[in-house]
C-alpha cells in the first residue's frame, strides 16, 4: 500500500509541475519535461478536461451544515448497498465487511442524526439479512434513486466548492514565500532588538572596564600616599551611572557623601518585584456542571473550549494556580460525584466537537501536577480515556489529546499500573509499527508513554511475552526522521532489555551492529546512551525496578504551547466564546482570594546527559530539563569563552 501511495504522490507531483509550467507559458520547457520523464520511465497523467483539481470540504461545513451531514449519510447508504445491485440475488463477497464499515459511522459520525425521523430507518440497515426485498429499503433500489442523489451532490458542490484555474503548485508556492516574508519580517524585528540590546550591554561593559581600570589606577596611587578628590569621585561616579540616571540626576547627587555611590550599585542589581497578576473572577460552578450535562452540544463545546483556555491561557504562576484549584474545589469534572451521568461521560458524548474539547480539557488538567493528583482519584477516567483512543478516527484532535492526557498521567504509578493492566502496552506497539502514518505529536507521546510504562518491571515483562516483535519496532523507530523520539526509544530498550529473554531474542536479531549503525550519525550525546543500551544488552543480570516506591510524579507543571492548536469551533454571528461567555453567563459569588498555591519544584537533574532515561518523563519537560542541563554543563566553557572574548576586545 505504501508503494502504492507513493506512486501515486509521484504522478500527482509530475502533474503539478507540469500544470504549472502550462500556466507559464513554458511551452518548450513542458515539451522537453514530458520527453524527460518518457525517457526515465515516470509517467505524467494527462488531464482529462482543462485544469481537474481535487478538494475537500472542509471539517467545519460536515460538522455543521445539516445539507452536508444528509449527504455524507447518504453516501454511506449508497456505498453500502452499492455491490448488491450490482449482484442481484447472488452472494456479495465483502458486503459483511461493507457493513461493518456502515455501523462503525452510525456509532461515531452517523451517531448525531440518530434522533432525526428521515434518517431512523436505516439504523436498523446492519441488521437486515436481505435489504433488497424489506419494504422499509425499497426506495433504495429504485433506479431512480443515484440520480437524485447524485444531483444533490453536485448542486451542493457546485455551490462549497470554488475552481480555480490557477495551478496547485503556485498557490504552494505564493502561500510558501508569503509565510516566509512574515517569518522574515519578525526575524528582523527580533534582530533589530537583539542588536539595540547588544550595543547597549556593549557600552556598558566598556563604560564598566574603563571606570574600573580608573579606579585601579586611584588605589595605586593611594597607596603611594596620594589623595583623591571629591571632585575625582564625583566625576567617576557620574560615568558609572550615565546609563542608568538621566545625565542631569547623575550630576545632581553627591557622590563624595560616604555610601551614596555603593548604595546605587547594589539598588540596581536587585530583582526588581514582579507586577501584581489580577486573579480570573469566580464562576457559578453549579449552573456550569447543570448546562455542561443538559445543554445543547454546540453550549457544551463552547464551555469546554471556554473552560479550557482559562487554564491554558492564565499566567502561569499564582493567576493559573487559583483557576486549577478553583476547578478541583468544585469539582468542575463531578470526580467525587455520585450523580449518574458525571460529567466526564462527556468522552462518550456522539457528538465529535463535544467529545474533542472535554478531551483537550482533562489534557490541560493532566499538564499539571495538581491536575493529575485530580484525576488520579477517578478510577473510571483511565478506562473512559483508553476506550475514547481505542475507538476515535487515527490522528484526530480529539485522540491526540487524549494520548498526551494519558501520557501525563503515566507518572503515576498507580496509573501506570492500571494501564498495563488495560492492555495499553500492546496497543502502542502496534500503533507504533505504522509509525510513518502518525502526526509528530502522537509519535512523539506515544514513544514516551511506552518508555514510562516499560519502566515498570510488570511493564517489561508484558514486552518479553513478544520480545521479537517489540524489539522490531523499536528498532525502526530509531531511524524515524523525528529525532525528538529518539530518548524515549533509547530508554524503552534500556528498561527492557533487563529482562533475559529479552537480551536473548535482541541477540539473535543482531541488534548490537544495529544500534553501531544508528551510533554513526554526529550526535554524541545518543551515541553515548547508544553504548549504555549495548553494555545493558551485554550484561549478565540487569537491575529491574522497585514496584513498591512512592508516586515518581516531580514533574514541573508544564503546558504546551499547542495544547489550543487546530481550533474547529467557529463563532456564529452574537455568540459568546471564551472568558466572555463565562464572565457573562455564569458569574459566581467572588470567592477567590489569594491563596498562595504551594509551588511544587523543578525535578532534579539527577540523570547524567549521556544515561537513556530511567525515570518517568513527559516530552515537553523533558525538552526543559535537557536545556537545563545542557546550560549547567557548559557553563563552565562559555564563562572562559566570554572571558577569552572580553579580552580580545580590549586588547
Amino acid at each position: 500500500v505504501r508503494d502504492k501511495v507513493a506512486h501515486q504522490v509521484n504522478r500527482s507531483g509530475f502533474h503539478s509541475c507540469r500544470l504549472y509550467l502550462k500556466y507559464g507559458e513554458f511551452e518548450e520547457t513542458v515539451h522537453h519535461f514530458e520527453k524527460e520523464c518518457k525517457n526515465k520511465g515516470k509517467v505524467v497523467p494527462k488531464p482529462r478536461g482543462d485544469n481537474p483539481t481535487f478538494q475537500f470540504v472542509p471539517l467545519e461545513v460536515r460538522d455543521c451544515d445539516p445539507h452536508a451531514q444528509k449527504l455524507e449519510f447518504y453516501l454511506h447508504v449508497h456505498f453500502t448497498i452499492f455491490p448488491l445491485k450490482i449482484h442481484l440475488g447472488r452472494h456479495v463477497p465483502d458486503f459483511e465487511v461493507r457493513i461493518t464499515h456502515f455501523k462503525h459511522y452510525l456509532e461515531t459520525r452517523g451517531a448525531a442524526l440518530s434522533q432525526t425521523t428521515e434518517f431512523l430507518p436505516y439504523y436498523a440497515l446492519p441488521f437486515v439479512p436481505n435489504p433488497v426485498v424489506h419494504p422499509s429499503f425499497r426506495d433504495l433500489f429504485q433506479e431512480s434513486w443515484i440520480p437524485e442523489r447524485k444531483r444533490e451532490l453536485e448542486k451542493f458542490l457546485t455551490v462549497t466548492l470554488t475552481v480555480s484555474d490557477t495551478p496547485r503548485l503556485l498557490g504552494i508556492v505564493k502561500d510558501t514565500i508569503q509565510q516566509l516574508q512574515l517569518q522574515l519580517a519578525e526575524a528582523e524585528k527580533r534582530t533589530s532588538s537583539y542588536m539595540r540590546r547588544f550595543n547597549k550591554m556593549q557600552a556598558d561593559h566598556h563604560n564598566l572596564i574603563g571606570v574600573t581600570a580608573e579606579l585601579v589606577d586611584s588605589l595605586e596611587a593611594t597607596v603611594s600616599g596620594k589623595m583623591i578628590s571629591p571632585e575625582y569621585l564625583q566625576s567617576v561616579c557620574v560615568r558609572l551611572f550615565s546609563s542608568q540616571l538621566r545625565q542631569s540626576a547623575a550630576q545632581s547627587i553627591d557622590f563624595t557623601r560616604p555610601g551614596t555611590a555603593s548604595s546605587l550599585l547594589r539598588a540596581s542589581i536587585v530583582p526588581q518585584r514582579p507586577k501584581e497578576v489580577p486573579l480570573l473572577p469566580s464562576l457559578d460552578y453549579d449552573k456550569l456542571k447543570r448546562d455542561l450535562l443538559g445543554g445543547s452540544d454546540r453550549l457544551k463545546a463552547l464551555l469546554l473550549q471556554a473552560l479550557c483556555w482559562r487554564l491554558t491561557r492564565s499566567l502561569q504562576g499564582e493567576q493559573r494556580d487559583t483557576v486549577l484549584q478553583a476547578y478541583v474545589s468544585n469539582d468542575l469534572l463531578d470526580c467525587h460525584s455520585t450523580r449518574q451521568k458525571p460529567v466526564l461521560l462527556l468522552m462518550r458524548s456522539k457528538n465529535e466537537m463535544v467529545r474533542q474539547y472535554m478531551a483537550r480539557l482533562i489534557n490541560a488538567f493532566a499538564s499539571l501536577a495538581e491536575g493529575r493528583v485530580y484525576l488520579s482519584q477517578v478510577p473510571s477516567l483511565l478506562r473512559l480515556l483508553i476506550e475514547s483512543i481505542r475507538t476515535e478516527e487515527k490522528d484526530s484532535v480529539s485522540r491526540e489529546n487524549v494520548l498526551g492526557a494519558l501520557q501525563k498521567l503515566s507518572l503515576r504509578r498507580s496509573q501506570q499500573s492500571a494501564m498495563i493492566e488495560d492492555g495499553l502496552i500492546d496497543w502502542l506497539v502496534d500503533e507504533l509499527q505504522d509509525s510513518d502514518c502518525l502526526s509528530d505529536y502522537t509519535l512523539e507521546y506515544a514513544v514516551a508513554l511506552l518508555m514510562n510504562l516499560c519502566l515498570r518491571t510488570r511493564g517489561k515483562r508484558k514486552c518479553a511475552e513478544n520480545p521479537k516483535y517489540v524489539l522490531k519496532v523499536l528498532t525502526d523507530l530509531l531511524g524515524h526522521e523525528n529525532h525528538e523520539i529518539r530518548p524515549y526509544v533509547n530508554g524503552t530498550l534500556y528498561s527492557i532489555l533487563c529482562i533475559h529473554a529479552v537480551r536473548e531474542e535482541a541477540k539473535e536479531m543482531s541488534m548490537e551492529e544495529i544500534l553501531h549503525c544508528y551510533s554513526k550519525e554526529e550526535n554524541p550525546e545518543l551515541n553515548r546512551q547508544i553504548e549504555f543500551i549495548i553494555k545493558q544488552l551485554n550484561s549478565e543480570e540487569g537491575p529491574e525496578s522497585d514496584d513498591e516506591e512512592e508516586d515518581d510524579d516531580d514533574e514541573e507543571d508544564a503546558i504546551e504551547t499547542d495544547l489550543d492548536k487546530e481550533e474547529v469551533l467557529q463563532l456564529q454571528p452574537r455568540e459568546l466564546s471564551g472568558e466572555t461567555l463565562l464572565t457573562t453567563e455564569y458569574l459566581g459569588i467572588m470567592t477567590n482570594m489569594a491563596t498562595r498555591v504551594k509551588r511544587r519544584s523543578a525535578a532534579p537533574l539527577g540523570r547524567s546527559v549521556d544515561e537513556p532515561l530511567q525515570r518517568p518523563v513527559t516530552p515537553i519537560s523533558h525538552r526543559n530539563t535537557h536545556i537545563m542541563q545542557v546550560v549547567h554543563t557548559h557553563t563552565h566553557t562559555h564563562i572562559l569563552y566570554t572571558y577569552n572574548m572580553e579580552q580580545c576586545v580590549l586588547d
